[in-house]
């Protein structure tokens, strides 16, 4: 079989944002951006300009800091939506503008309330309005997985000859299984006459477990892009995931006749970045990302790799930004040592205020924890990118005394919009009555709904990471903190989530259920 290249199209920024409580500033999309650029990601879609000014604003910034890939704003098949992406994209050095309607029968009848051929119309009309502004417009058919495919067939054909260079086929609710997704694409190819002018793409989505498997049989019956998250983040079950597709087809050139340019060293430090700006933990078994991934307890399996790495490993773990590598360096070590080493996994400082900032960070941790590991150097370089000049609360004091056979105590010191105040409330146990002081100063009636502990690195002197889910009047968030103290990191993350929905970062989008 001959070689096919494969479009990488990403929309962590896109739709895996519109998990709920995965809303993400503008810098933090534009940091995200940047890894998937470092990674030679092709197509990076940064937004949904219409749906607030936020995202407007973060589509915007997002097109002008990226050179290397092809920046793409979402927008349904309205004048306003094109119009928002198309200004939106201005500074972009290669914009794309992805359009989108539903078409099938229970969207078209339930959610749009239109007939075929309205939505045929308006179709076309938003792509001929979205090439005034480029000439890379996509057009995508919500739901297809479940249209009929007379109507796709047509729809199709109609979106190509109107200048759509990108036909997208998403499998929006997860409904399909791979053979039949891979007989669909193979059918409207072969069935849609101009199908040659346009390049076929998928976006499937993992209701069913199947997002990869149904994308990659549609790259072989056709496909040429396929769409994609880190960590496979987004709405209801999420989406394809990116590192899965990228490795599958790398590991099996045996099966698939293409491989995509993807740097993938790269991959695992931005599978973290994401991870800790939108407070999402990846689960320990999740597939090249997970810190289970490359790890063998057995002990058959341990005397198996120890003789040949390949008997139980398919990929090397280097090659997708594992290390085994642990920066030896304390509170003595210099300020290059310590840049080099975070240059060699993918981190580079825009200043030397910002370089010096990380590196008071990590000679603080080098005061508390012996050995420092990769792991702590990303955690360094995100808590050094926040922001907290526009914080509402911020953590000043905490003392929390447990002990055998007694309740729990817990006081606690915060900077409430440059105003100190103090609370002290029992608990359960140590976190516990943390989050009660907390709230006695805050009263901010919040719902906790989920509080997860992970240990970023090995040992008893490990930072902990914690992930708490706050949810208030309908509105979903994600605070995360770390500490060598578990319950100063647990605090650090109740904060961060209860500053989060102080700025509001949460917002509805006009379109909730994607494509």
């Amino acid at each position: 079989m001959s070689q096919q290249p494969l479009i990488i199209f990403d929309t962590t920024l896109r739709d895996g944002e519109q998990s709920p409580g995965a809303s993400m500033t503008l810098e933090e999309k534009v940091r995200i951006a940047k890894m998937l650029e470092l990674m030679k990601v092709n197509v990076i879609e940064a937004g949904f300009p219409i749906a607030s000014p936020g995202d407007f604003a973060a589509v915007k910034a997002v097109a002008d800091a990226i050179k290397d890939s092809t920046v793409c704003g979402l927008s349904r098949a309205l004048d306003k939506d094109i119009e928002a992406a198309g200004e939106a994209l201005k500074g972009a050095v290669s914009p794309r503008i992805h359009t989108f309607i539903a078409t099938s029968p229970i969207h078209m009848r339930d959610k749009l309330n239109m007939k075929p051929d309205e939505v045929l119309e308006n179709a076309i009309r938003a792509i001929k309005k979205a090439r005034q502004y480029t000439d890379d417009v996509e057009f995508s058919a919500e739901d297809a997985g479940r249209s009929e495919p007379e109507f796709l067939h047509r729809i199709v054909e109609a979106a190509i000859d109107a200048g759509a260079r990108t036909i997208n086929i998403p499998d929006t609710v997860g409904y399909t299984i791979p053979h039949q997704f891979g007989e669909m694409m193979k059918n409207l190819i072969e069935s849609v006459p101009n199908a040659d002018k346009a390049i076929f793409s998928v976006h499937c989505h993992n209701d069913l477990g199947l997002a990869v498997g149904n994308s990659l049989s549609a790259f072989l019956n056709g496909a040429r892009q396929i769409e994609c998250t880190i960590n496979g983040l987004g709405e209801r079950a999420g989406n394809a995931s990116l590192e899965e597709i990228v490795m599958a087809v790398r590991t099996r050139q045996d099966v698939f006749p293409c491989d995509t340019g993807i740097d993938a060293t790269h991959i695992v430090p931005t599978s973290r970045l994401v991870s800790r700006i939108t407070g999402f933990p990846v689960q320990p078994n999740k597939a090249i990302v997970g810190k289970n991934a490359f790890a063998h307890e057995s002990g058959i399996h341990q005397d198996g790799v120890l003789k040949s790495r390949e008997t139980y490993e398919i990929m090397r773990a280097q090659d997708v930004g594992w290390s085994d590598n642990q920066i030896v360096l304390g509170k003595h070590s210099g300020r290059n040592a310590f840049k080099t080493r975070l240059k060699e996994i993918g981190f580079t400082f825009e200043t030397d205020e910002a370089l010096n900032q990380a590196f008071q960070k990590f000679k603080n941790l080098a005061d508390r924890k012996h050995e420092i590991f990769d792991e702590d150097l990303l955690l360094i370089v995100s808590q050094t990118h926040e922001t907290t000049e526009d914080d509402s609360y911020e953590l000043i004091y905490s003392e929390v005394c447990s002990e055998t056979g007694e309740t729990p105590v817990a006081k606690i010191t915060l900077k409430i919009d440059g105003e100190e105040a103090s609370g002290t409330a029992n608990g359960g146990g140590p976190v516990d009555a943390v989050f009660k002081a907390i709230e006695l100063v805050v009263n901010s009636n919040t719902e906790l709904k989920l509080y997860s502990v992970n240990n970023i690195t090995s040992g008893t002197d490990s930072q902990g990471e914690v992930t708490v889910q706050l949810q208030k009047n309908g509105d979903v968030v994600y605070g995360y903190g770390a500490h060598t103290d578990i319950v100063i990191a647990s605090a650090r993350a109740y904060i961060d989530a209860l500053n989060k929905l102080a700025a509001s970062i949460t917002r509805p989008h006009p379109q909730h259920d994607g494509i």
